[in-house]
């Protein structure tokens, strides 16, 4: 069955005798020919155990696998999916582009007019450029504000996690934290030196190491709303502080808002929280799920990127085709209110729901949500960074996410990731996800 048989009515949830005999056997081939069988470490479910399931097709909301079995996606692709998969303007758009022509390494107006549009709802990025992935953008970004300052030591916080660079490893968030890594293998030891790490949401320790270490201090990279250690919401002053700790210092704010852009607002954290970076980074969401990324942020420091400037960044598919026109259509309808109007309303009944499940079995929980995006924590303790985080109990996650799984619901498999939600959820969609969670908590 193709993605274009697919209709909600072929969709409904499986039931829980789900059979997984083609996604087994095509894991045992991939394992010959793929480190681990995935491209990617959390798709093997090595945090809550089994075998991955692989995927055929989507449609809205749903997710079918090999096996035939249809699960409620609150994945989307780890979040860029806002209107849900195989939605029809993204489908029309990657059509009509590619029989154009899929890539020309040479400049579109497609492009320009996408950076239009990100510009008009991130103006703090005062020029931008285009590249194919977040860790792109945050590897561009700490190259610029290095070369900007002249400096070499950043600051990031423990279980931020900002792409598989190098600097960047160093007490990460995601798959790091998903598999219980302190850092990676291969990154040199001089490196790492040069990150300094600090608890989210602890202005008083980063304080001290801006006093301490200001003048040698290129960039601090901050997830102003945090998802790749779960969810976690920044407590009040914690991003107003960090803009006001670093500008004596002429320390570069990188907000890496890969995740949060469009998904907490229209203009991402900086908008809710009214805090203007110097930089910003963000994600596949600005291509509506294509490979694509961008950094930018002020003028006079973005003019430091060739061919206007010495720091050197190229790609030959950035602003490719594809993820321009893509953009285009996704960045066009955000702008109608009632899209977030319908996230939210969607998402908070999603979390009450979930929240009361979760009382009626006794089995103590914590929900952060900012936005369409949230993390179910099981743990009896508020989530505020990094080690409390750590503290939930991930073998009961697992579970959980098993018993969904057999209820035809598709979870995050970690418990350090995010939900994520689309306008193609349904009220139906998250009644049917609240059922599901009631009788999944009880067998916990």
């Amino acid at each position: 069955m193709g993605v274009e048989a697919l209709r909600y009515a072929d969709l409904s949830p499986s039931p829980s005798d789900m059979k997984q005999n083609k996604s087994q056997k095509i894991f045992e081939t991939a394992k010959e020919v793929l480190p681990g069988g995935v491209d990617s470490p959390v798709r093997a479910f090595g945090a809550v155990g089994g075998d991955p399931l692989f995927i055929k097709a989507a449609k809205g909301s749903r997710l079918i696998d090999l096996d035939g079995n249809r699960f409620i996606d609150y994945v989307l692709s780890w979040g860029p999916l806002i209107f849900g998969h195989a939605d029809p303007a993204v489908v029309a758009a990657v059509a009509k582009t590619a029989a154009m022509g899929t890539s020309f390494g040479a400049p579109t107006a497609q492009e320009v007019r996408l950076a239009e549009w990100v510009r008009s709802y991130f103006p703090t990025m005062e020029r931008l450029r285009f590249v194919n992935s977040g860790t792109e953008a945050t590897m561009s970004a700490l190259r610029l504000a290095r070369g900007w300052t002249g400096r070499d030591k950043i600051v990031k916080f423990d279980g931020g996690y900002h792409g598989h660079v190098d600097s960047l490893l160093v007490k990460a968030g995601s798959g790091m934290a998903t598999f219980g890594l302190p850092g990676s293998a291969g990154i040199p030891a001089d490196l790492a030196r040069l990150t300094i790490t600090v608890p989210f949401n602890d202005l008083a320790a980063f304080q001290k190491v801006v006093e301490a270490e200001g003048s040698k201090i290129a960039a601090v990279i901050v997830e102003p709303v945090p998802g790749n250690m779960g969810v976690v919401v920044p407590v009040p002053g914690f991003l107003p502080g960090l803009r006001e700790l670093t500008r004596p210092y002429g320390i570069v704010l990188i907000f890496d808002e890969v995740m949060s852009g469009f998904r907490v607002a229209p203009g991402g954290a900086q908008e809710r929280y009214g805090v203007r970076p110097d930089l910003t980074c963000l994600g596949k969401i600005i291509g509506g799920g294509l490979p694509v990324g961008a950094y930018g942020g002020r003028r006079e420091i973005m003019e430091q990127v060739a061919p206007l400037g010495p720091v050197y960044q190229a790609g030959t598919l950035s602003g490719n085709p594809l993820a321009m026109s893509v953009g285009i259509s996704t960045l066009e309808r955000l702008q109608n209110p009632q899209v977030y109007e319908r996230l939210e309303a969607a998402s908070a009944t999603l979390c009450d729901g979930l929240l009361d499940a979760a009382d009626a079995a006794n089995i103590p929980v914590q929900i952060n949500r900012v936005g369409s995006q949230m993390t179910l924590f099981f743990t009896d303790q508020p989530v505020i960074n990094h080690a409390t985080a750590r503290r939930a109990d991930v073998k009961r996650y697992a579970k959980f996410f098993h018993a969904m799984l057999t209820r035809g619901i598709y979870l995050p498999p970690s418990q350090f990731e995010a939900f994520f939600l689309s306008t193609a959820h349904t009220a139906t969609d998250i009644k049917k996800t609240i059922a599901a969670a009631r009788e999944a908590f009880k067998t916990l």
